[in-house]
This record gives C-alpha cells, sequence and structure tokens, in this order.
C-alpha cells in the first residue's frame, strides 16, 4: 500500500515536459489545482480531465505508473464520495434511518470524486518530471521576490524540496517495518479499530527513529560540505526560459481561459 503512493519520486525519462524549466511546471501546477477548485460542472471537468491526459502523455510517463499512486488514497477518495452521497440535504431519492441519497448528493459525490482524482494526479506530475535540485531552484526563483520583505526564501524552498523527497522514503521505510513487524507475528488486519492503533506502535517507534536518523545524516551530510545557506551560493545548472517555455505558457493561458469561459 505504501509503495503506491508516487507524490515526491521522479520518474527517470526523456520527454518535452522534463526539459521544461521548472518554474513552468510549479507555476502549471499552481494554476491546475486553482482550476479544478473552480469547476463546477463536468463538462469543466472534462476539459481538465483532457488536459491532464495530454500532459501525461507528453510526459511519458506510464498511466499505470500515474493510476497507481491514486492506490494510495483510494480509502480518503472512497470516505469523502460515501460522505458527500449519503449526508448530503436535497430532493430524496434513497432513504434508510439516517442516511439518504439526493440527486444534490449524487451530484457532489461525483464532482468531487473528479476533483480529488484530478489534483492527485496532477499534482504528482510536478515531482515526477522535476528532480529535487531543479524543484528547489524554480520554487526559489519564484518565491524571489519575497525576500527582499525578510522571508528566507532559500530555506523556505529546501525544506519543502526536502520534504517532498522524504514521503516515497518513508513510505518504503514503513512498508519495510510492516513487513519485518508481520514475520515476528505482529496482525495489523484483526481486531477492533482501537486494537489496530494499539497494534501500530510497533510500526511507529522505529519509523520515528528512522526519521530522526535520516534527518541527522542529512545535516551532517550538508555541514560536511559546509552548507551555509543560499547566500554567495551559484548554481550549476542556472534556470533559463526557451522557447518551447514560452510555448507552455502560451498553453496554460489557453486552458486556464476556457475553463474561466465554461465556469462563469
Amino acid at each position: 500500500m505504501f509503495t503506491d503512493i508516487t507524490l515526491g519520486q521522479y520518474y527517470q525519462t526523456k520527454s518535452v515536459l522534463h526539459d521544461l524549466d521548472a518554474r513552468v511546471k510549479l507555476v502549471g501546477t499552481f494554476l491546475y489545482i486553482i482550476t479544478v477548485f473552480v469547476c463546477n460542472s463536468i463538462t469543466a471537468f472534462i476539459v481538465a480531465g483532457l488536459f491532464l491526459t495530454f500532459v501525461i502523455a507528453i510526459s511519458h510517463v506510464p498511466a499505470s505508473f500515474m493510476f497507481k499512486g491514486l492506490k494510495g488514497i483510494a480509502m480518503l477518495i472512497i470516505f469523502t464520495v460515501a460522505f458527500n452521497l449519503f449526508l448530503t440535504p436535497g430532493t430524496v431519492i434513497w432513504q434508510y434511518g439516517v442516511f439518504h441519497i439526493t440527486k444534490e448528493g449524487i451530484r457532489i459525490a461525483i464532482l468531487m470524486l473528479l476533483r480529488l482524482t484530478l489534483l492527485i494526479s496532477g499534482t504528482s506530475i510536478l515531482t515526477l518530471t522535476t528532480t529535487p535540485s531543479n524543484l528547489t531552484d524554480g520554487l526559489e526563483s519564484i518565491l524571489g521576490p519575497f525576500q527582499k520583505v525578510g522571508v528566507p526564501v532559500h530555506e523556505v524552498a529546501m525544506m519543502m524540496s526536502i520534504a517532498l523527497r522524504f514521503i516515497p522514503i518513508l513510505m518504503e521505510e514503513t512498508d519495510k517495518i510492516i513487513k519485518a513487524q508481520t514475520a515476528r507475528g505482529a496482525d495489523f488486519e484483526t481486531g477492533n479499530l482501537f486494537t489496530r492503533a494499539k497494534n501500530m506502535i510497533p510500526i511507529l517507534v522505529p519509523l520515528f527513529v528512522s526519521a530522526f536518523r535520516r534527518a541527522s545524516d542529512l545535516a551532517l551530510a550538508m555541514e560536511a560540505r559546509c552548507y551555509q545557506g543560499g547566500a554567495g551560493r551559484t548554481k550549476m545548472k542556472p534556470l533559463h526560459y526557451e522557447k518551447r517555455d514560452g510555448a507552455a505558457y502560451v498553453i496554460l493561458v489557453v486552458y486556464t481561459t476556457v475553463i474561466c469561459v465554461i465556469t462563469w
């Protein structure tokens, strides 16, 4: 289950999307998240879905790898859809006790399912096609103006990049711990909710120890390389825009305009 989470992973391949400037992908992801949240009709979601399909196609990331990332949050999606389906007031179609299905609930549940699916898949594309170093440089460049008001831009970008990079590492570590504890006779599948929560303690303790150990090793490695923040640092591969980045911005503007026209 934990190995199915693709957020934070980088998929090594050659594609137009991999070659785009990190700032373009950051802005594109931000705009896509906004458009997914403002979508309020099936037509708008179809346009957003077609745009995401086009992006996945040019990224050369296998569709199976993208759907694999949705398996990790399947329970969250099911719970959210069920909550909206059975507890939304409106014109009742079916009722049993306190639970009921309404026309409004069906519509909201479908829209929420589409929104969550597109949101997770769209944000995963960013990390799948951008290396952590490029992601850090892109964030630092975009947030650069805030440095004039005292915001530690470089440190913020570095922390966000490290946090994203640690997600798949910690998930893999969690999966290994679960398998090791299961081999020693631990049972995580049977019992009530409180019993299962209690059985998670043998997982959480070694996971926290491993996380702090990795953080300590990373801090020592950065100190050994004389890391002292962003002041005076240079980049081996500075970011610079090319023609393909301009074309990507034009596509983003067209897509955002279409969504806005459909929505409003």
